[in-house]
């Protein structure tokens, strides 16, 4: 199968390579997908997980990618939940062989049924930044009705569904981001933006929820917003609380299909949009990976068009 290889960590995206690599095997509890959309993380080439196994060896090279829509054609021994012929779309282990390929192995567990109406590039949009917004303002933030939500990074991936998700739960929802996103995350339910350039949070006020992606001072500066039975939930780093603001939260996605179920539910009746950027095809993946070509959205790798 053809498939995007990274085999030196020291050359970055210029190790970026199209080459051919063996056919997946699908172990117990496995399924095989023929990508039609996929997606990945620009960082994750730092990853330890992209180089190493979960017992430290090296497993170079590797196939980077960890979001996938596309069709199950294969059934490990022993998995149940899927048949061979379903449209799904999910999140792949961090530590094995992604997906931009034009087959993955992935357990069947980190995977979701997905509606015919919903099309394989939207769906890959959506695995990692969908399950972190979903984690971080229920799972982890316990956000309730009526509550007031922090949300940093509101027109990027993460944030902007978090915006979308937080606002439906029926939370006020506050963005920040830089003022040119100021129309789009208001257009998304906001109840109020906050430019960071030039706007102060601390007139902002209390806040039930803070969901951090950005760190450092902003992070540091909008725990002391957060009310003594709030929650603060970062992805970047451990928040620093000051005593009597609140819990902190620092935590890394995890494949869930409950929440995917939960996502492709209100992608399908149109309550969730993902922010879907410029599609590339399979040989121009370290083009996509490239900061320069990624504009506002979701890169995403298509292999098979029109489906």
């Amino acid at each position: 199968m053809k498939a995007i290889t990274a085999r030196q960590r020291a050359a970055g995206i210029d190790g970026l390579t199209l080459e051919d690599m063996p056919y997946p095997h699908a172990a117990e509890n496995d399924v095989i997908v023929a990508v039609h959309a996929a997606a990945f993380t620009p960082g994750e080439l730092d990853w330890p997980g992209t180089w190493t196994d979960r017992a430290g060896r090296d497993r170079a090279p590797s196939i980077p990618g960890h979001e996938v829509s596309g069709v199950v054609t294969e059934l490990g021994f022993g998995t149940t939940g899927l048949s061979v012929g379903q449209r799904v779309f999910g999140l792949t282990d961090w530590c094995r062989n992604g997906t931009l390929a034009e087959y993955v192995a992935v357990e069947a567990r980190n995977l979701a049924p997905l509606s015919a109406t919903i099309d394989h590039a939207t769906a890959a949009a959506l695995p990692i930044s969908g399950l972190t917004a979903w984690q971080a303002l229920f799972t982890h933030g316990r956000l309730s009705p009526g509550e007031t939500a922090l949300i940093h990074g509101a027109a990027g991936g993460v944030g902007s569904i978090a915006v979308q998700l937080a606002k439906e739960a029926g939370a006020r929802v506050v963005g920040t981001g830089r003022a040119a996103d100021r129309e789009y995350v208001l257009g998304l339910g906001a109840d109020a933006f906050v430019d960071l350039d030039h706007g102060r949070l601390e007139d902002i006020g209390e806040v039930d929820l803070v969901l951090d992606v950005i760190g450092g001072q902003i992070l540091y500066r909008s725990a002391a917003l957060v009310r003594p039975t709030g929650t603060v939930v970062s992805i970047v780093e451990p928040p620093r609380i000051p005593a009597d603001n609140g819990r902190g939260v620092f935590f890394v996605v995890e494949p869930d299909r409950a929440g995917l179920v939960e996502l492709e539910s209100r992608l399908r009746d149109g309550r969730l949009r993902p922010r879907v950027g410029t599609v590339y095809p399979l040989a121009d993946a370290r083009e996509a990976f490239a900061p320069a070509h990624r504009p506002r959205g979701k890169a995403i790798i298509q292999l098979v068009k029109g489906s």
